[in-house]
């Protein structure tokens, strides 16, 4: 869990270096519009429109930009054709790997997503391969900087959170994927700032990699990061915070 909850930090901090070039707001206007087509164009009655519209809103994404693509999504405005597809496999070091998508053309989305695996030490495998080893949850990362470990946990496990995790400079709290609204508004009503908070793929154990093959497994997985149909990549790989922070500089 400390890999992935700090991957997860570090993943939010290139995040706002992406927005500026364009590349995190195609992302999260893509996920906008799948979660209007699947649930809505309400987001009080849709939670992963909900979640999606907070994330958009924290990238300082323009209010029409999300409008537009609510009703993209929704069929009010006509919009490109968008599938979403899971790949799973294997990076270097046995790693596990899932990646999800959302693209416009499935046969280019395959071949490019199989070519990253095969030429940066890793492969594709079939669907249900690696599947069973993530669960869905909540994962909210919080640096301990000025905040209360009671006052933080009070309201986080009264939201509805799981567990609440030392990750050394930051708290971790999971929760169910349904709890993920009311534990990031409890936090909120506290001042409490996260330093991410997303709907994810939390691995039940993980694999320990370190030097060469740590290196090898970052450098799969953000190549698969930039391709530019991919939505989030989830990896159960271990790697020591030092070294973790010193290969993602």
């Amino acid at each position: 869990m400390s890999g992935h909850s700090k991957w997860a930090t570090i993943k939010h901090k290139k995040a706002a270096q992406d927005a500026k070039r364009g590349k995190v707001f195609t992302r999260l206007i893509r996920e906008i519009q799948i979660a209007a087509r699947h649930g809505g164009p309400d987001p009080d009655s849709n939670p992963r429109l909900r979640t999606a519209v907070t994330a958009a809103k924290a990238q300082s994404m323009p209010a029409d930009n999300i409008k537009r693509a609510i009703m993209r999504g929704s069929g009010q405005l006509e919009g490109e054709s968008l599938e979403e597809i899971t790949f799973e496999g294997y990076g270097p070091g046995g790693v596990a790997i899932m990646v999800d998508v959302v693209t416009d053309n499935r046969n280019r989305t395959v071949s490019e997503i199989r070519h990253a695996f095969s030429k940066n030490g890793g492969n594709m495998g079939e669907t249900g391969c690696v599947g069973w080893m993530f669960d869905k949850r909540s994962l909210v990362i919080v640096p301990k900087e000025g905040v209360s470990e009671d006052v933080l946990m009070d309201a986080a496990l009264g939201a509805g959170a799981e567990d609440m995790r030392d990750e050394g400079e930051n708290w971790s709290i999971v929760s169910p994927p349904e709890a993920h609204d009311s534990v990031v508004a409890a936090l909120e009503s506290q001042s409490i700032t996260a330093a991410s908070a997303e709907v994810t793929r939390v691995p039940q154990n993980s694999v320990k990699v370190e030097g060469k093959q740590a290196a090898a497994v970052l450098r799969v997985i953000e190549v698969l990061e930039e391709q530019d149909d991919v939505q989030n990549v989830y990896a159960n790989f271990d790697i020591e915070d030092k070294e973790l922070e010193a290969l993602s500089a």
